[in-house]
């Protein structure tokens, strides 16, 4: 069983356990052994957002990495989808993304990619727990010649901007005003690059970090300045990525948001048309809208639904041969050109698609209705099992009051000490009552 590593990597405050440096020198040392069983110096491509806890856990990391007999590859502030494809593109062993995604600069994590770019399976992450907690990491010392060295790459940027505007194949953007929101986090610079190369008119905001100012009040969480922005500089469309640029949310003109249940529907529908969606269907998760599973319904795509988490969605995808899925959050993944999450590729996809039809995003995702949802986040002090708290038998009572009306879904963060309350329904004031009491229960059993 897993201890360190939750639904999306290793994950905490910076500097206490577990995302200290001592921690990340031991990772560094597990993750180079782990793979070293296939090749003797294994290469490893590390990446970072730009929170300013990433210098110590990159310093860390590449020691135990190297004292292990690694060859790192330094990529510097990177979006995550950029680090699992460099760890293709470069032939490496693995990659490394140290980055707490959409949390606050406070935090910060640690995810690890396997050769081919896709996020370790939970049997992997164990083994590499293992192997930290073990007397091989106390024993394992090697000679002063056998130690790896570490090596900056240089192109790392340019590598990604290519790729990304390959997956539309350098179309022309030419024509679109759009504001980027860059979370002041890792994609602050390759973001407004890839769109103005491609011709559009881009106008970036929250692109100067300071180590402190990731995800604070902009980017996929809060996009109320992106709103403010795409209508004062009358815009066609603001895109707010998060801290890692894995995950994206639109602003439409009329500074509305679109979610990543909209995005998907709009851009399964055109993925289907066109020939080139596996099987008719999508991989989403049990947080995506029933309207929008309604509507794909009547486009005679068929909706899976995976646990929350990125990976599960790709695991799903992979089982069922399956080239598009993705997250209501706005963790969207184009199969046929990533192994993960790609805030930035999505959105190319929607903004080409945005010029072939001659359309305005708000006429391509909004025509279709979702049911009210309502999420309440509950600070937790434990993750005690959903069954075994007293409000699970009120949730069984809602849930069948609720019938085929409605949905209730109670689920702890894999990365965060929350517990989410969600419901679905047609009845606004109904499920937003029912929520709170939920909560209030969880609160009063086992609130932080």
């Amino acid at each position: 069983m897993r201890t360190l590593f939750g639904t999306d990597g290793i994950r905490g405050k910076a500097n206490k356990y577990p995302m200290t440096s001592e921690l990340a020198m031991k990772l560094g040392k597990a993750v180079a052994i782990h793979f070293r069983e296939n090749e003797s110096s294994p290469k490893i491509i590390i990446g970072k957002d730009t929170r300013v806890s990433g210098y110590m856990l990159e310093t860390a990391l590449t020691s135990g990495l190297v004292a292990m007999g690694a060859t790192v590859l330094l990529a510097g502030p990177m979006p995550t989808p950029a680090i699992s494809h460099l760890a293709r593109s470069l032939n490496a062993d693995a990659g490394i993304m140290i980055s707490a995604s959409h949390n606050p600069a406070e935090d910060n994590g640690i995810k690890i990619f396997d050769s081919k770019g896709y996020k370790l399976s939970d049997e992997a992450e164990e083994k590499i727990e293992k192997i930290i907690f073990s007397k091989e990491m106390e024993n394992g010392t090697l000679n002063g010649h056998e130690i790896g060295k570490a090596f900056r790459v240089e192109d790392a940027k340019g590598r990604y901007v290519e790729f990304a505007k390959n997956s539309i194949k350098n179309f022309s953007l030419k024509g679109l005003k759009i504001i980027v929101d860059c979370a002041n986090g890792a994609a602050y610079k390759v973001a407004p690059d890839i769109l103005s190369e491609l011709g559009a008119e881009v106008i970036a905001i929250n692109n100067t970090p300071n180590g402190l100012n990731i995800n604070d009040n902009c980017g996929a969480t809060n996009t109320d300045s992106l709103a403010k922005k795409v209508l004062e500089e009358n815009a066609d469309l603001g895109i707010a990525l998060d801290g890692d640029a894995d995950r994206v949310i639109i602003i439409d003109s009329d500074g509305n948001e679109i979610n990543g249940d909209r995005i998907m529907a709009c851009l399964a529908i055109e993925l289907k048309e066109n020939k080139q969606l596996n099987n008719n269907s999508i991989i989403a998760t049990v947080m995506s809208n029933a309207g929008f599973e309604k509507h794909l319904k009547e486009n005679g795509i068929k909706v899976i639904r995976a646990n929350v988490g990125d990976r599960y969605v790709i695991e799903e995808m992979l089982k069922q041969n399956i080239n598009f899925g993705g997250e209501q959050s706005g963790h969207i993944i184009f199969g046929d050109y990533s192994t993960t999450g790609d805030g930035i590729i999505t959105a190319l996809q929607l903004l080409k698609l945005i010029k072939e039809k001659n359309k305005s995003v708000s006429e391509l995702c909004n025509g279709f209705e979702l049911f009210p949802q309502i999420l309440v986040n509950v600070k937790v002090k434990e993750k005690k099992p959903v069954e075994k708290l007293r409000a699970n038998s009120m949730i069984n009572e809602i849930q069948s009051e609720l019938g085929d009306n409605g949905r209730v879904l109670v689920r702890y963060s894999g990365t965060e000490n929350i517990c989410r309350v969600m419901l679905e329904g047609k009845d606004y004031s109904k499920i937003s009552s029912f929520a709170e009491k939920i909560a209030d229960s969880i609160t009063k059993e086992i609130g932080a």
